[in-house]
């Protein structure tokens, strides 16, 4: 079993193939993530990540490492703070903030913060449901 407040880190990057491949598969081809002229233009400089793409690695930490398999992710709120950016070391931090252990569900605090500059570019909240660990 999880306990209460528990923290688990993830460090990761995308890289400009990554962001392509899912501009590729959502739809979304936006210039702002994907042309770097475009981007130039832009209060960013420099073409920025899908914020779901940056979101897509809680959904990968919850389903395979923390809490793991048999989780299922049942809501996810993420408020988009600071751009990514490709080729840039992030850490994504999970923090147990309640658990309903009649339900099998945690609620986890969901962030990313940049590891070179400790700034937070994406907090929100996931509710997770997984029998054997809540």
């Amino acid at each position: 079993m999880i306990p209460l407040n528990t923290v688990y880190r993830h460090k990761f990057s995308f890289t400009q193939d990554d962001v392509i491949l899912f501009a590729q598969v959502s739809g979304d081809n936006n210039p702002l993530h994907l042309d770097a002229d475009f981007a130039a233009t832009t209060p960013f400089k420099k073409p920025i990540i899908h914020g779901a793409l940056a979101s897509s690695v809680f959904s990968k930490i919850m389903g395979t490492e923390f809490p793991g398999f048999g989780s299922v992710y049942m809501k996810q709120v993420s408020e988009y703070k600071r751009p990514m950016f490709v080729d840039t070391e992030y850490e994504a931090v999970f923090t147990v903030m309640a658990i309903n252990e009649a339900k099998h569900t945690a609620e986890i605090s969901t962030e990313i913060f940049d590891v070179a500059t400790g700034k937070k570019t994406t907090e929100g909240m996931a509710v997770i449901m997984n029998k054997e660990e809540f």
